[in-house]
């Protein structure tokens, strides 16, 4: 297995990954570059290799991602390739451990992204259901529509780029649900006008949804979801101030798919491994703690983006540069802190307007399915608490198996760990309960070969 020193390793080619070694390398670092895709960009700039011009109007700020690409030059890019551990220290070095190779470095700087935070809701286990970015990650990297007519539903600014991408490649959006009330962004503007640039986008994708006359409703969710072999239509309900259904507000929209979005959790796998201190934020997601430098609690270890709280590219970029700045101890510009400063502030009004409330719980019965990969019900994650005794998501998982199949709970970690709060009587999802549906010893596939062969190099049985 062959080793590399490196002065940094930077695991994550997206917007935080990209700026994070751009940083470094103007700081004179030696630096390895490491990405589960094949080239730059994650999910935010994603493209079909070599044609990035020709999707330019499903991207965003195509300048910014050229000048980052041009910045990681000289790094040594191990692109395609899936970190599934990483360990050490800063006395003794980190490694970071891919299906194909291990990379050494004297520091770490972790941007690993984030995915579709998602609530279960009737019959959403039907084909045809996808998450936001399923859909468009599809449209960005493949040019294939999830469907002809499709509705988008969900909550969070993120559900514009999706049904304005989707309309512009000649899918008929049905319409756009915001289980929220945008008109809480009037209570904001102090938050707002520092970024002048995010009411220029948001303009723009509300121009494009008008110019496809792509209706869109407030206050209105995806509530569940018909048909015998595959989706063909879904029920939408108004929703009051706690998310529960307003009597007799129903109503079918036909459809071939359902695109729906509530959020994004941070992919927390690898900072976990390393045991670093974490906390919920506003948007009641677990992320890492870090300090002005986005140094983790483990010396050594920094990590940028949206594992510190999701809040966009912009932040990711900035917080990257800082990231990658500090892991080669150099001073952090005063512009680079105000600018995180200011996009934060954002990313908190964001999450004061759009915030996931409890009251999407009462839309399930006892039979709709929370955990698709193993089969649970939301009724018998409720029976693990009420009559099996559990007290926490993680007991919750073990008596009840959910998160316990394909995804290892990335798709229903969160909903389980909500339902089990709500069980036992909490107003609130802890830390620990979120850690509890978070923490996974393997991040992604491996084979027992490579597995063993891991553990033979390493000394550990």
């Amino acid at each position: 297995m062959a080793t590399s020193p490196y002065d940094v390793a930077v695991v994550g080619a997206g917007p935080a990954g990209l700026a994070a070694a751009a940083a470094a390398l103007a700081g004179g670092a030696r630096v390895a570059l490491i990405d589960a895709g094949r080239q730059p960009g994650g999910q935010y700039w994603r493209h079909r290799p070599g044609d990035l011009g020709a999707v330019a109007d499903l991207h965003h700020d195509l300048g910014a991602f050229r000048a980052l690409v041009a910045g990681v030059a000289g790094a040594v890019r191990y692109f395609g390739q899936h970190v599934w551990n990483v360990s050490g220290s800063a006395a003794d070095g980190f490694a970071v451990l891919t299906a194909e190779t291990e990379v050494a470095a004297r520091s770490l700087v972790l941007a690993p992204g984030a995915y579709d935070r998602q609530v279960p809701f009737r019959s959403w286990d039907l084909p045809g259901v996808y998450t936001a970015g399923g859909a468009q990650a599809l449209l960005k990297g493949n040019e294939v529509l999830v469907g002809r007519r499709v509705v988008v539903g969900g909550t969070g600014p993120f559900l514009l780029p999706v049904a304005a991408g989707l309309a512009a490649r000649g899918a008929h959006v049905a319409g756009v649900y915001e289980a929220n009330a945008p008109a809480g962004w009037a209570r904001h503007t102090a938050a707002v006008l520092p970024v002048a640039a995010k009411l220029t986008e948001g303009a723009g994708y509300a121009a494009a949804l008008a110019r496809h006359r792509v209706p869109f409703h407030s206050r209105r969710a995806v509530v569940a979801a018909h048909g015998e072999q595959a989706v063909e239509a879904v029920t939408v309900a108004k929703l009051d101030r706690e998310w529960r259904i307003v009597p007799g507000s129903e109503r079918i929209v036909e459809c071939d798919a359902v695109a729906v979005g509530w959020g994004f959790t941070p992919q927390l796998e690898l900072p976990l491994a390393l045991g670093v201190a974490t906390r919920v934020d506003a948007d009641g997601s677990l992320v890492v703690e870090v300090d002005e430098r986005q140094r983790t609690s483990v010396p050594g270890v920094y990590v940028a983006g949206e594992a510190c709280g999701v809040g966009g590219a912009p932040l990711a970029v900035a917080e990257g540069e800082i990231a990658g700045t500090a892991a080669v101890a150099a001073p952090v510009p005063a512009r680079l802190r105000r600018r995180r400063r200011a996009l934060r502030r954002f990313a908190a009004a964001m999450h004061a307007v759009h915030p996931v409330r409890d009251g999407w719980q009462s839309w399930l019965g006892d039979d709709t399915l929370v955990c698709r990969c193993e089969e649970v019900t939301a009724g018998e994650v409720r029976a693990a608490v009420d009559d099996l005794g559990a007290t926490d998501a993680r007991t919750a998982k073990l008596l009840s198996r959910a998160g316990m199949g394909w995804c290892q709970g990335r798709v229903c970690g969160y909903a389980t760990a909500c339902l089990t709060a709500s069980a036992s009587g909490s107003a609130t999802v802890s830390a620990l309960d979120l850690q509890g549906v978070s923490e996974r010893p393997i991040a992604v596939p491996i084979s027992l070969g490579r597995l063993a062969g891991d553990a033979g190099h390493t000394g550990q049985q």
